[in-house]
């Protein structure tokens, strides 16, 4: 059985970028909507269900660093930005808005399908159950290792794409250090970014969203914590 396109959203307020981006993502097997700002976005995203969204940073009206921490109040599509060349800032706070990735304009089109793959692999997968449930306690939270799922009580707790990721490898080597290279090359960031500092502020950032989300004090963490010298490390109950 072929598997289903992915639906795509790609918003942005230049008409001709927009559709050339259509056009080249069509042509890689992807159905692609496209929307020219935050507003007409919402409307599709009321009456349509997609699989990843491409947000450009600077849109007149709702910019799309405003509208992603919007987004990320009621769902977890996975979001990637297109930010301006040159603006760190809006990389950072794309991220610690709940963007799953950026990629700074100018690109080259396959650099963005390469991104766009990257992270649609994140995205957790339906599995079938185990003989037993697997648990990781971190204190209130819960995370069922086999479902990918993370609880607090009966509330399920909202995970992106990335932060599902990150729990699935720091799940796999509980009370081990995974360094920051390591962890941009298994987030499946592009080949060749490990070492990149970029690549790696961009995972400590979403490791400081991971950790609002797990610890009852994110800026003393008790189970995701900083290994100096050697990265991160999952310490569960």
């Amino acid at each position: 059985m072929t598997e289903p396109q992915a639906h795509l959203l790609i918003v942005d307020d230049d008409e001709r970028i927009r559709k050339l981006l259509q056009k080249f993502l069509i042509r890689n097997g992807f159905l692609v909507s496209g929307a020219q700002d935050a507003a007409q976005a919402r409307r599709l995203l009321g009456g349509l269900e997609f699989d990843l969204l491409v947000l450009d940073v600077m849109m007149p009206g709702e910019d799309g660093i405003t509208l992603t921490r919007a987004l990320r109040e009621v769902m977890d599509t996975p979001i990637l930005l297109l930010t301006a060349r040159s603006e760190t800032d809006d990389r950072i706070m794309g991220l610690e808005a709940g963007a799953d990735d950026y990629l700074a304009k100018p690109f080259e089109p396959r650099e963005l399908l390469l991104r766009i793959n990257a992270i649609l692999r994140r995205v957790p997968q339906p599995r079938p159950a185990a003989d037993g449930p697997r648990v990781l306690h971190l204190g209130a939270i819960r995370y069922d290792v086999d479902r990918g799922e993370l609880w607090q009580g009966e509330a399920p707790v909202r995970l992106t794409a990335t932060e599902s990721a990150l729990m699935r490898i720091f799940a796999a080597k509980p009370n081990e250090a995974v360094s920051r290279i390591q962890l941009v090359e298994d987030l499946g960031r592009d080949r060749g970014m490990a070492g990149d500092p970029a690549q790696e502020r961009a995972v400590d950032v979403q490791i400081t969203r991971l950790r609002r989300k797990i610890e009852a004090d994110p800026k003393q963490p008790r189970y995701l914590q900083t290994v100096r010298g050697s990265g991160y490390m999952l310490s569960p109950d």
